[in-house]
């Protein structure tokens, strides 16, 4: 142990090698965390929409009418787009339904 200690004491390692180790090490981190969250979003808003989600999501739109209409077709719609149209109702953000205009899947009339 003693060795271990002396051997230590003698060498001295640098700012520079500090820095560059923890930056390494924050890049790989940052990479294997940027591999999950787009693995994470990418199947997240891929999900297509069972008979029943597409179903209440129509019955969201239908609650729009006169203002907004679906622009794409029922089946193309994605879990995301589910989530916002059921935000709407409960939150009254227009934000939500400006949003869904911007990605194209409602028409405002």
């Amino acid at each position: 142990m003693e060795k271990w200690l002396k051997r230590r004491d003698k060498e001295q390692i640098s700012q520079e090698k500090i820095e560059a180790l923890v930056d390494a090490k924050l890049k790989a981190l940052l990479a294997e965390m940027g591999k999950t969250k787009a693995g994470q979003t990418a199947s997240a808003e891929d999900y297509s929409l069972t008979p029943k989600q597409t179903e209440y999501a129509l019955s969201l739109v239908y609650q729009l009418r006169g203002e907004y209409e679906l622009a794409i077709p029922p089946s193309a719609l994605t879990v995301k787009d589910l989530n916002r149209l059921i935000a709407y109702p409960k939150f009254k953000n227009k934000g939500i339904l400006v949003n869904l205009v911007k990605k194209g899947v409602l028409l405002w009339i």
